[in-house]
C-alpha cells in the first residue's frame, strides 16, 4: 500500500512540474495582465513559468508589458500566436514582429507576430508600418 502510494504521489509531482502550456480557451480564460477576455486567435500569447505554470494573454504586447513587471519569474517559454496562421503559437524569440496601423490589436499596440519572414515582409509592403525582432519588442512596450 505505502508503495502504491509513494509511486502514485512520485508520478503527480513528475507532472505537475511539466513546462508544457496549457492551451488557451479562447472566449474563457482571461488575459493575466489587462484581465480581457482572450478572443483574438491572431494576437493571443503565453508564457510558462519555469515551475509550470501558464499565463495567458490577449496581446503580445500584454504579455511583453507582464514579463517586463515579473522579476522574479523564470520564464521557460514565450510563446505567440502566428498571425498569418491564427491559433498556432511559435516561440516569441524566433517571430518576427510587424507594428502596423493597417493591423489592429486587442490592446491597441498594432503588434503582430509572422512566423515567415518573407511572408513578414509581404504584409509589411500590403500594411505599412516597421518590423522588430523579440529583444525590440521587448523595448518597445516597457
Amino acid at each position: 500500500m505505502r508503495a502504491g502510494l509513494f509511486a502514485l504521489s512520485f508520478v503527480l509531482i513528475l507532472f505537475s512540474c511539466s513546462t508544457e502550456p496549457a492551451a488557451i480557451e479562447y472566449r474563457f480564460d482571461h488575459c493575466n495582465f489587462c484581465e480581457m477576455t482572450i478572443v483574438d486567435k491572431a494576437h493571443a500569447a503565453i508564457l510558462v513559468s519555469s515551475k509550470g505554470k501558464s499565463y495567458k494573454f490577449d496581446a503580445i504586447e500584454c504579455m511583453v508589458r507582464y514579463s517586463n513587471r515579473a522579476e522574479e519569474m523564470k520564464i521557460a517559454h514565450a510563446l505567440v500566436c502566428d498571425y498569418t496562421n491564427p491559433g498556432t503559437m511559435i516561440k516569441a524569440e524566433s517571430a518576427h514582429y510587424l507594428i502596423s496601423k493597417g493591423i489592429p490589436s486587442p490592446m491597441g499596440g498594432f503588434l503582430s507576430a509572422i512566423s515567415d519572414e518573407n511572408r513578414c515582409q509581404e504584409l509589411l509592403s500590403e500594411k505599412g508600418g516597421e518590423i522588430f525582432q523579440w529583444k525590440e519588442v521587448q523595448s518597445k512596450f516597457q
